[in-house]
């Protein structure tokens, strides 16, 4: 499995981009309109990756924030949405668009994606809203924190130090509403203090 690749931004593309990395290979990644609309002119660039392997083709799909990425990978769970279908979602709404009306069963939402009819989109409420509720994708406040990257990396040095994972979650979202950017290390030593 590849998670992310890491390099220069070599083509930019509303449906793709070609990354080269340090071997001098380069990668073609499908990307979403939202992943499109993050680059800015960067030159030097990492996309988390999902690679996807059929009988006829190994194929790359590029997200600029995790947890775009973990929305695809739940769409693509769903029975009738393919990588190519959740990218398009992805491309038509923004990550919280989609969890909001997941959350909300707001049926005309989802089905106002071109190709997406209102069995599917029944289909994609009833299967992922438990998903979503136990990836944490509940409410917009608790969604932009829990993927913060640093947020993910004291969630784990916690663990690792043998603090209980769901109360040390607590704390990490309590931190970061009154300090949103916090360091890795500020959020371990806050953290350390309320636990």
């Amino acid at each position: 499995m590849i998670t992310h690749i890491r390099g220069t931004l070599v083509e930019k593309n509303p449906a793709y981009v070609v990354i080269e990395t340090a071997g001098g290979v380069g990668y073609y990644i499908h990307i979403s309109l939202s992943t499109f609309s993050q680059l800015k002119e960067e030159k030097e660039l990492k996309l988390f990756t999902h690679y996807v392997v059929k009988e006829d083709a190994h194929t790359l799909y590029g997200f600029y924030e995790e947890s775009e990425r973990t929305l695809f990978r739940l769409l693509i769970s769903v029975n009738g949405i393919g990588p190519n279908t959740a990218c398009l979602i992805l491309s038509a709404l923004s990550v919280q668009d989609v969890v909001n009306a997941i959350s909300s069963e707001d049926v005309r939402t989802i089905q106002s994606v071109k190709g997406i009819g209102a069995k599917t989109a029944q289909r994609v409420i009833i299967e992922l809203k438990d998903k979503l509720a136990k990836a944490s994708f509940s409410a917009t406040e608790k969604f932009s924190t829990t993927y913060n990257n640093n947020r993910v990396e004291a969630l784990s040095a916690l663990v690792a130090l043998g603090f209980a994972k769901s109360p040390a979650e607590k704390v990490l979202d309590k931190i970061l509403k009154e300090e949103a950017s916090a360091t890795v290390e500020e959020l371990i030593k806050k953290a350390l203090k309320l636990l």
